[in-house]
């Protein structure tokens, strides 16, 4: 069993059982009415989970500072992102590069935010190339320009 899902309310009210899940299970999530959702996990799987994490980010890292590790990259990128296949191949070595230095970065902040907007990002260019009319018009500039966007209002944002 690796998740047990369960609600907020019944952690308040069951402590105790709720709680003794872990033994079997190595995550709860919280379920949240209105509010994201949450995971609890033992510090020592949370720690194991890390470890494997970097030791993966530095293997795949190394890999590709040699050719044959790069051509294996690029081999296996489809199988782990379907919608490279519509990128131009100079843009899947981007991509490719980009993204084992996010995760060698992101192993060392202990933050894996910036390698989920990278992957977001590339996956929205994939989706342009997949559709030729827009490929076009961005590509034409045929589209209207409506000018600069406002930049978003910071709310309450503490800083520590």
């Amino acid at each position: 069993m690796t998740a047990v899902e369960t609600s907020l309310s019944d952690l308040l009210n069951r402590p105790k059982a709720t709680l003794a899940t872990l033994r079997v299970a190595r995550r709860i999530v919280l379920r949240r009415r209105g509010a994201e959702d949450l995971v609890l996990t033992t510090a020592a799987r949370a720690e194991q989970d890390h470890e494997v994490m970097g030791v993966i980010s530095h293997m795949l890292v190394e890999m590709m500072r040699t050719p044959a590790g790069r051509s294996l990259v690029l081999d296996v990128l489809p199988a782990a992102f379907p919608w490279v296949r519509y990128l131009p191949a100079h843009e899947v070595r981007e991509f490719s590069v980009e993204l084992f230095g996010a995760l060698g970065a992101a192993t060392e902040l202990d933050n894996t935010a910036a390698v989920a907007q990278l992957i977001t990002e590339w996956r929205h260019t994939a989706e342009v190339h997949a559709d030729p009319e827009l490929y076009a018009a961005l590509i034409t500039g045929s589209g209207e320009d409506f000018g600069s966007a406002p930049l978003p209002e910071l709310r309450n944002r503490a800083v520590h």
